[in-house]
């Protein structure tokens, strides 16, 4: 953890950050990048979610979990910043699709098993304390369930303005864990290696690792976007969650509960 940061300061300046006409700029298929770069692998990594339920953690202003709603998933969204769960529960209200949201810190454990599938996209490289969070979405997918997460590549976070100042990309300091001031708020940058070996250690197993690039066609239209075409911006990884014997495990911070094994009592019915 970035020891001058707590979640709770972070999702403070979230939150007074996220203006409601950014939210509503984006609350079709989110920004650029995701809309170009990260949706369509997400949805290829779920596979049909038609009649699968399936948690949007982090989910910000709704956009993925209305999508997912959109194509026959049955959806609940968790984000802890006032700003962007009222966005979303206002979006739901005009446009109803039966999406749930709910007010929450993935920091913090709760009961939330039972899903087919776990997706945290854009999220755990603005988390601090970002392990408890991994955590949370891995106890919440079914024994054998998926989860998918995307984060701005850790390799490649700076990639625009280093290929503006230099033409190419030069990176430093990687192994360290440090912010990233950004223009709503801050990243944390941690390496790699990090993500893989936590989810790793969860007993998760690893199905597929995706690097996307720009699309020719769209490099075609926005040739200033060729880096992104070249190197990757982003990273997603989806993992299978560990079959029911092997979830425990228990959370190593004093106090904490057995999440395995409260999302298994649940699935139990106990």
């Amino acid at each position: 953890m970035t020891k001058e940061w707590t979640n709770e300061a972070a999702i403070r300046q979230w939150n007074s950050t996220a203006s409601r006409a950014a939210l509503a700029a984006t609350a079709d298929e989110g920004d650029f990048a995701k809309r170009h770069l990260v949706n369509e692998h997400v949805f290829r990594l779920l596979g049909n979610v038609a009649g699968q339920r399936i948690l949007d953690a982090g989910c910000g202003n709704g956009y993925l979990s209305r999508m997912l709603a959109d194509r026959g998933a049955t959806v609940v969204g968790v984000e802890p910043t006032d700003a962007m769960v009222s966005f979303a529960r206002d979006h739901e209200a005009d446009e109803p699709r039966g999406v749930e949201y709910i007010q929450a810190d993935l920091s913090r454990p709760s009961d939330l098993g039972g899903f087919d599938a776990v997706v945290c996209s854009m999220v755990l490289m603005a988390v601090p304390d970002w392990k408890p969070a991994m955590r949370t979405c891995v106890a919440a997918a079914k024994p054998g369930g998926t989860f998918v997460f995307t984060l701005v590549h850790p390799a490649f976070e700076q990639l625009a303005a280093g290929w503006r100042e230099h033409g190419r990309y030069r990176v430093d300091r990687y192994l360290e864990e440090y912010e990233l001031v950004g223009p709503a708020a801050s990243d944390f940058h941690r390496p790699l290696s990090a993500y893989l070996n936590e989810v790793a250690a969860l007993g998760c197993r690893i199905r597929e690792v995706v690097e996307p690039g720009l699309a020719p066609d769209i490099v075609e239209s926005r040739p200033e976007l060729e880096y992104l075409s070249r190197l990757p911006n982003f990273l997603l990884v989806a993992v299978e969650t560990p079959p029911q014997d092997t979830r425990d495990w228990h959370d190593p911070r004093p106090g904490k509960p057995p999440l395995y094994a409260l999302v298994s009592a649940r699935l139990r019915g106990s």
